[in-house]
Formats: structure tokens, C-alpha cells, sequence
């Protein structure tokens, strides 16, 4: 249907307030925080931000159809009233992030906050998020301003939702139409993705869109279905009598409103319930909270649930601080994790959420509420444009390294870079078998195969060959694969080069504590993290497998050394180089926000690393003893008779993370490999 417009008003309508629709936003917002906060006990928490984003299409929609139809709606007013909406509590946010970041954080640290902030004040998070995921990539507890990336969607709706509207109206295109189109092409990307780009589509819009058009439908049904809805009403009545009652009895409309809403608060609940990080998500999962947040709006304030739970004082009040409440909790747990250098404890955890309840009560009260609703409505827009340019400055010139935190001063600190390692002066892709290449002799090859441990020391042959190759243009070519390779891959890749004789040398690099994935063995992988819902709660743990299983892999290793051997190829083990928490350089400090960040040098002793890896140490000794490989062991040359040490002698930190070698060592302190080449 087309709907003309009216004459025109000063000012956008709203619709008429629901105490219920702030209930409900509480219960989305404590889902999320309770995820966030607890996440054994809270685990399908996140979908408290697909409960937000119906919300939030259904009542922007509202606004949007009716003044359409009135003839009254400014895209000035309209998004006026978003910036007075969004930008207070945004800003008091970030600025309490950068000052905090200012004292707390490393330089590597900083410029990445400063990042997000930048991509957090030009609403594009998501898409920020989405391409620094990657292996090298640090935890997302980490990330203070990791929650913006749903903000960033919500904007990016507002953005297209009320220009194609209006555009729609101009050309008499019927609402309803171009709302399900969109929303089924939405979801049917979402379904699509979630098969082949799953990171992807949790951050882009095009795959959440379909969300935030649930509500933007219900919107529409709701305004210009009302003859249409009481028909449907009506069956539903006297089919809902039937189904209850023995005889035919007349059911009132307040059943039915009462059945749709439990109806919805049951998918909500299944939703918390079933969905965890480990669900494909947001895929069909995600239908279970939107559509169940769109039924408990659907049956309006007068059902019982909406009346007398969602509308109770308690989660009202919860719901008008949604918004600083959400913006508040997940940086507070964020700078505590940073600070603790560990998941925090369950009372430190408690103490942060009670403060971002406190902060965003101050936040609502204080600045958002006076200036949102205040007088002199086009001055304070411009007042809140000016501060949100200048935030986004500085994380562009943080980001940049024009200035650094007060950590830089401290030297040793100065020399400490989070970056992934550069691409090797030289590289080239091999065509035959897709591996990258270094050197000319492509007669004589030494070929480097296994994960993240064996690539880390692209550079070291870099290195090595560029300083040699006036003097000998024989140096052997190094090949290294490209992916990360499992046992399986290496077996598969020894396989195919067994009849090539170009290749002398095969190393095999894992992280074999990883590979293995021994409960003996207290390690994490820091990896991409987990971004479900905003957030993630930590580092994921690999699960150990079984003897068997172990087993499996020995003998996977064991054939793939012995067929190169027999071939004719010499073979090399590299058992893992020492690794753990106090030799990465984020656990050689200690943080405090009064005091700011620290030197804490904590070796980690030889013996005790050595007793630690021992189980895995002796599979990859006897798979090489049996097979005839030979070893090279990095604790050897990286350890002293007594400790592992985190530093140089030059004060330069030896490691990048948790279990990688830094840029710095794998250039000038490993010669470990040396021989590879000079020979």
C-alpha cells in the first residue's frame, strides 16, 4: 500500500512510550554482560545484541513510516536526534578508555586502541574487527572497545534503512515489499556465509541486516496490517480455544496476547539456553532470539509477561541505562583482564560489572538524559560533532604513533612490537607445489613444513641468504609452506615430493605442544578469539587428545620422515622453542592504574620448562630415533645452564607472544639453522 502524505509537522512523532520494550532491552543487556562477566554460567549471553537490533529496527521504523506518511520527516531531525542519542555516553567512553590505555598499556597496545577508537567514532568497528582477525592477532579480552562492533551495524542501518525509505516513497514502492526482499536476501547471505566466510559474515552488515529488518516488518504490520492482524486475530482466537478448551468456549484477545508473548520470552530463554560459542552463529541460531524478541513486542504492553515482568521498575530502570551500560561493561572487564594479566577472579569480575551499573546510571543522569533532552537542540549537535572529530583524531594519530602512552618511556619497553612478522625480502611463490621460496639454487632445496613455529623462521633464512648470496649464488633454495600444516598435511606433502630430487632437506617445524594438545601441557592458543555477541570471554583452549589419537600422529610423523629418509632426503625435527606466559612481553610487566606499567622480569626456569614438555620432547626423540631424522633442539641456544631468559643481553624482548620467537630473535639470535645453508 502507498500512503500519502500529510501535511507537514516541525518535528519527527515517536511512538508512544512501552515500559515493556525498556524490559525487554534490560534483559538483552544483562544477557550480554553476564555473558561477558560469566560466561561458564552465562553462555548464549551474546544474543542479548540480536534482542537489541529488533528492538532497534522496529522502533527506528516506526518513527521513520510514520513521518513519512505525515509528510513530516527531516533527515536533519532524524539523525539530530541520533547524534544526541549515540555521541554523549560515546565519548565520556572513549575518553575514559584512552586514559586508562594512557597509564595500562603497552605502545603495540595503545596504537591498537587507538585503532578501534578511530574505527569506533566513524561507526565502521565491524569492519575493523573483521580484518584484523588473523593467528598473530591478539585475545579479544584485550580489546576494550571490541563491543563497538554492533554499534557499528545499528549506525550503518540508519545510514541506508532511511534513505531507501524515502527513496521508496518518492516513488511509490510499497514499504512492505522492499523490507522482506532485503531481509530474505539478508538472511539468505547470512546462511550462505556462515558456510564459507563465518567471521565474515558475524561482522559485515550485509549478513545482519535481516535482523534489524525483523523489527522494521513487525513495524510495518503492525501500523498498516491492522485489519488484516484482527482477521488473523480472530482465527487464532477460536483456534487457541479449541486446542485448550475441551468444548468450544470463546478465548479473549488477552489470551492471545498472553500466548504470544510466552510464545516469545520461550525462544529468548531456549536461545540463552542452547546457543553457545561453539554454535554456528549467527546462521539459523539467530532466529531463535529475534524472532522471539519480535513476538514479545508483537504482543504489546497489556500481555501478562510485558505488564507484569518486563514492565516491573527494576528492569525499567535497567533498560533506560542499557545503552552506557553496554558501552561501560565491556572495557572495564577488558582493562581488568589487561591489568591482571590473567581471567580476572569471580569477585574482581562482580566489583566491574557493579561499577558499570554505577557509571552508567552517572552516565544516563548526568550527561546523556540533559543533553538528549535538553533545550537549544542544534547547538548541542554541533557541541557533540566537534568532541566525536577530535576522538577520532586522536585514535588516527595513536594508531599512527604520533604520540605514546606513558609506558614508552620506559626503554626496554620501547623495542616491544605486536605486529605479525613481514613478508621476507625476496619471497616468491613456488608455482609447483604453492610454497613460498627463497634463494636462486633450485637444484639444491632445503624445505620447510608445519605451522606458525616453522614459519616464524622465514626471516632467519631471509636473512641469512641475502647476507651470503654475493658470496654464493649455490646457497641451497629454502621452501616453506604457506598454510599451516597438520599431520595429515604433512604426510600428504612428503608424499608428493619423495621423486623430488631437487629438494636434499626436509625440516619439520611444529608447535608440538599444540599439535599433540597434551593435558600436561598448560598452554592457549592466541589466536583470532571469539567475537560472539560483541565480546569474547578469552582465549580458546585446545582439548587434549586421547593416547590414541597421540598415537595416530606418531606413526603419521614417523612414516613421512621414513619415506624421505629412504628417498634419499636428509631429515630434521625442531622440537618446540621454550614458551609460556612470563617469557611473552606483555608477562614481563606488571600494570596497575595508579602506579602505570612496570619492568617484571620472571625467567622461566630451564628445568622446570623442560619437565613440563617432556612428554612431548620424547614422542618427536624416538619418532626421529626410529626414522632416522635428527633433531634440533632451540632450548639448546636460547636458554642458559639455569633459566630460559625473556630478554637479550641488549635488553631487546626474545619473544613476540606467548609460544612465537620475536622478529628481532629470529634475525639475529637464531643461528641454530645457520648450518642449513653453510654447508
Amino acid at each position: 500500500m502507498m500512503i500519502k502524505p500529510r501535511s507537514p509537522h516541525a518535528e519527527l512523532t515517536h511512538p508512544k512510550y512501552r515500559a515493556d520494550i525498556d524490559g525487554l532491552r534490560a534483559i538483552a543487556v544483562l544477557s550480554v554482560v553476564s555473558y561477558h562477566a560469566f560466561p561458564g554460567w552465562a553462555q548464549g549471553g551474546f544474543i542479548g545484541v540480536d534482542i537489541f537490533f529488533v528492538i532497534s529496527g522496529f522502533l527506528i521504523s516506526t518513527i521513520i513510516f510514520e513521518n513519512l506518511q505525515r509528510g513530516s520527516f527531516s533527515f536533519v531531525e532524524f539523525y539530530s536526534r541520533r547524534i544526541k542519542r549515540i555521541f554523549p555516553a560515546l565519548i565520556v567512553v572513549f575518553i575514559a578508555c584512552f586514559a586508562i590505555g594512557w597509564f595500562v598499556l603497552l605502545p603495540g597496545e595503545f596504537k591498537q586502541l587507538g585503532k578501534h577508537t578511530a574505527g569506533g567514532a566513524g561507526f565502521i568497528s565491524n569492519f575493523v574487527l573483521w580484518r584484523e582477525i588473523g593467528y598473530f592477532d591478539n585475545a579479544a579480552d584485550t580489546k576494550p572497545l571490541l563491543h563497538l562492533w554492533s554499534l557499528g551495524i545499528e549506525e550503518q542501518f540508519y545510514i541506508v534503512w532511511p534513505l531507501l525509505l524515502w527513496v521508496a516513497w518518492k516513488q511509490k514502492f510499497n514499504w512492505l515489499t522492499i523490507a522482506a526482499i532485503i531481509a530474505v536476501i539478508s538472511f539468505a547471505l547470512n546462511i550462505q556465509g556462515m558456510r564459507t566466510a563465518a567471521v565474515a559474515t558475524f561482522y559485515l552488515p550485509q549478513t545482519r541486516f535481516w535482523e534489524l529488518l525483523i523489527g522494521s516488518l513487525l513495524a510495518y504490520v503492525t501500523l498498516y496490517w491492522r485489519n488484516v492482524l484482527t482477521t488473523i486475530r480472530n482465527k487464532l482466537i477460536g483456534w487457541l480455544g479449541n486446542i485448550v478448551y475441551a468444548q468450544k468456549l470463546v478465548v479473549n484477545e488477552n489470551t492471545l496476547r498472553n500466548a504470544v508473548s510466552l510464545t516469545g520470552f520461550l525462544a529468548i530463554a531456549v536461545a540463552l539456553a542452547l546457543i553457545t560459542k561453539d554454535k554456528p552463529f549467527p546462521g539459523t541460531w539467530a532466529l531463535l532470539p529475534t524472532i522471539g524478541a519480535a513476538f514479545i513486542i508483537a504482543a504489546g504492553s497489556q500481555a501478562w509477561i510485558n505488564r507484569a515482568i518486563l514492565s516491573n521498575r527494576i528492569l525499567v530502570w535497567f533498560g533506560l541505562i542499557s545503552f552506557p551500560l553496554y558501552l561501560w561493561h565491556w572495557p572495564l572487564l577488558s582493562f581488568v583482564r589487561i591489568v591482571e594479566g590473567e581471567t580476572p577472579t569471580e569477585n574482581i569480575r562482580i566489583a566491574a560489572v557493579l561499577i558499570s551499573i554505577v557509571f552508567a546510571w552517572l552516565t544516563y543522569k548526568l550527561i546523556e538524559k540533559p543533553i538528549r533532552f535538553g533545550k537549544y537542540s542544534k547547538a548541542r549537535m554541533i557541541m557533540l560533532i566537534l568532541p566525536m572529530c577530535i576522538v577520532f583524531g586522536a585514535g588516527v594519530a595513536a594508531d599512527k604513533k604520533y604520540f605514546f602512552p606513558s609506558s614508552q618511556s620506559l626503554v626496554a619497553l620501547q623495542h616491544f612490537d605486536f605486529r605479525g612478522y613481514p613478508e621476507p625480502e625476496g619471497e616468491y611463490i613456488d608455482e609447483k607445489y604453492k610454497f613460498g621460496a627463497l634463494g636462486y639454487n633450485e637444484k639444491n632445496k632445503v624445505l620447510l613444513l608445519g605451522d606458525s613455529h616453522s614459519q616464524q623462521y622465514r626471516n632467519t633464512f631471509a636473512k641469512l641468504i641475502n647476507s651470503q648470496v654475493s658470496k654464493n649464488r649455490s646457497l641451497p633454495q629454502v621452501m616453506y609452506s604457506l598454510e599451516y600444516l597438520g599431520p595429515d598435511d604433512l604426510l600428504r606433502v612428503s608424499n608428493e615430493v619423495l621423486t623430488d630430487s631437487t629438494i636434499k632437506t626436509v625440516v619439520f617445524s611444529n608447535f608440538w605442544a599444540l599439535t599433540y594438545g597434551s593435558d600436561k601441557i598448560n598452554y592457549s592458543i592466541r589466536c583470532c578469539g571469539n567475537a560472539l555477541g560483541g565480546s569474547v570471554g578469552g582465549d580458546a583452549k585446545h582439548t587434549p587428545l586421547t593416547t590414541e589419537q597421540m598415537n595416530e600422529i606418531d606413526n603419521k610423523l614417523k612414516s613421512a620422515a621414513s619415506s624421505l629418509i629412504e628417498s634419499g632426503k636428509e631429515v630434521y625435527f625442531i622440537l618446540d622453542n621454550p614458551f609460556g606466559e612470563e617469557l611473552a612481553p606483555k608477562g614481563m610487566v606488571s600494570r596497575s592504574i595508579f602506579d602505570g606499567v612496570q619492568i617484571k622480569l620472571t625467567p622461566l626456569p630451564k628445568h622446570k620448562a623442560i619437565l613440563r614438555d617432556e612428554p612431548i620432547r620424547t614422542r618427536i626423540l624416538n619418532i626421529a630415533k626410529k626414522s632416522g631424522a635428527n633433531v634440533i633442539d632451540p632450548y639448546e641456544y636460547l636458554c642458559n645452564r639455569e633459566d630460559c631468559p625473556s630478554l637479550s643481553e641488549n635488553g631487546k624482548p626474545i619473544y613476540k607472544d606467548y609460544d612465537h620467537l620475536s622478529l628481532y630473535t629470529v634475525t639475529h639470535l637464531v643461528h641454530y639453522l645457520d648450518f642449513l645453508i653453510l654447508r
